[in-house]
């Protein structure tokens, strides 16, 4: 490839405004993130996009342990005889199942589902460990991959095989099992808040919307760039259905057998599709710094000088004690060919050292979330990298509140919830009756969901506006991922 051509590539990203479907498979691709495989909906996730997962994970797996959980693995492959043990589950699954029919030549006495989820197996095992109230609760968690055989997909945001956790607790009493429930959630929120950047709503999912076999699901939602709404995490009170179909038992306090209460949560590789529709722009990706691979690049200017290149690996080895850093000092490319990719994979903060800079003890140092570039004294260049870090993650934050805000509406009619789908697409806001035949009207005709009922209620009128009925609840409705 030219240099002509590398430069060409390195800028060929569909404007979001133009396609933004485009826009967001220019990111993914040109970014190194993904690739696609042989087998279609299977995404390969190259070693940019698995280090962001990688750190989402770090952060995630660090407040499961701080609150008592702990990881173990559950085998890929699921006999039918367990899928079929809960009607409701596996009705909610067999659409999208693979199944094993051979071990090499052989065809098998009974089918093995590849897991879309773990639940069957999880509670088989739990059924044989389970003896005493004293052994509970079970506050165990894995990360795997599960398939699920999508129709359509598109890479991080529904795919054939995606990784995630999965959250599997066992306790004696369903109010604890309804408090693990929502410590969860709010786990999930603190991540997406602290860690990604984004704001979410949190609440419950409506009958329709819950996971297959679950007493209650919660879930929060996030607002993407271009309006739709994305399901970001899940949290889910199972009850005894699980317990009581695996014949999961235990003695209680009074040496009587009871079926304990079931939770499972998970948020899965979906995430890093958020972090891109929500912060990422005509440029590339936007990354949050907490997550992003590297933070701060060092780009050295006129490298062939003396000096420089000894100046720039100096400051490497500074910065990179605390943080995560590159230094770019590939003699193949011009600095400008490396300031646009750089900016293009979303590196928050980008450092720039020359003869100029090293003669006046600075640095330049432009920061991804603004555009914005300043001279820094070489003195005071880690404490400001630090500080510029902790802003970057702030003003991502707000940027993408005040943008939610701004595309959250409230409706009093059906038509104007059409109109608000068709001109300005966002979250909706509107009172709603809870009725299965009014929610299904709403999405055959506008292709809109109820996304959840949130927890934090608001009185907006005393009827559903979309059929007539008393309201019950407010609810936040859109089209979604």
């Amino acid at each position: 490839m030219s240099k002509k051509e590398k430069q060409q590539f390195v800028n060929e990203i569909t404007p979001m405004e133009v396609d933004f479907p485009q826009w967001y498979t220019d990111v993914i691709l040109k970014t190194d993130l993904v690739d696609y495989s042989p087998v279609r909906g299977f995404m390969v996730i190259k070693h940019y996009g698995y280090a962001i997962w990688e750190n989402i994970q770090q952060y995630l797996d660090k407040r499961f342990k701080d609150t008592g959980h702990k990881n173990c693995y559950f085998p890929l492959l699921i006999p039918e005889s367990l899928l079929k043990k809960e009607a409701e589950h596996v009705e909610g699954f067999a659409p999208e199942v693979a199944w094993v029919t051979h071990g090499g030549n052989e065809e098998l006495a009974e089918r093995l589902c590849v897991r879309p989820t773990s639940e069957t197996i999880i509670c088989d095992m739990y059924s044989k460990w389970l003896k005493s109230y004293r052994d509970l609760p079970f506050l165990f968690n894995q990360w795997c991959s599960v398939v699920r055989w999508e129709k359509s997909t598109r890479p991080f945001l529904r795919t054939s095989e995606f990784l995630w956790q999965e959250g599997h607790t066992l306790h004696e009493t369903y109010e604890e099992a309804q408090e693990e429930t929502l410590q969860m959630l709010n786990i999930y929120k603190e991540m997406a808040e602290e860690a990604l950047a984004i704001p979410v709503v949190i609440g419950q999912k409506s009958e329709k919307e819950k996971f297959a076999g679950a007493y209650a699901t919660y879930t929060m939602e996030a607002l993407m760039h271009d309006g739709k709404a994305l399901q970001a995490g899940t949290s889910h009170n199972l009850g005894q259905h699980f317990t009581t179909a695996f014949d999961i038992k235990y003695s209680d306090r009074n040496g009587e057998l009871q079926n304990p209460y079931h939770t499972s949560w998970g948020v899965s590789t979906r995430l890093i599709g958020g972090v891109i529709m929500v912060h990422g722009d005509n440029r590339g990706l936007v990354l949050p710094p907490r997550i992003a691979p590297t933070q701060v690049v060092i780009v050295p200017i006129a490298s062939h000088k003396g000096g420089v290149n000894e100046k720039a690996q100096e400051l490497y080895s500074d910065l990179r004690s605390s943080l995560r850093v590159e230094l770019d000092d590939r003699e193949n490319y011009s600095p400008g060919w490396k300031f646009n990719d750089w900016e293009m994979k979303g590196v928050p903060v980008r450092v720039e050292i020359g003869p100029k800079d090293i003669e006046k003890n600075q640095a330049m140092v432009f920061r991804r979330d603004t555009l914005e570039k300043e001279a820094v004294s070489l003195d005071e260049l880690k404490e400001r990298v630090e500080g510029l870090l902790e802003d970057i993650h702030n003003n991502l934050l707000l940027k993408a509140s005040q943008m939610r805000d701004e595309h959250t509406y409230y409706v009093k009619s059906f038509d104007e919830l059409k109109e608000v789908m068709e001109r300005r697409p966002g979250f909706v806001k509107a009172m709603w009756c809870e009725e299965r035949e009014c929610e299904d009207r709403i999405k055959a005709e506008t292709g809109v969901t109820v996304r959840c009922i949130p927890f934090e209620q608001e009185k907006l009128g005393d009827t559903c506006p979309f059929c007539g009925k008393p309201a019950k609840k407010m609810a936040y409705f859109a089209k979604a991922y």
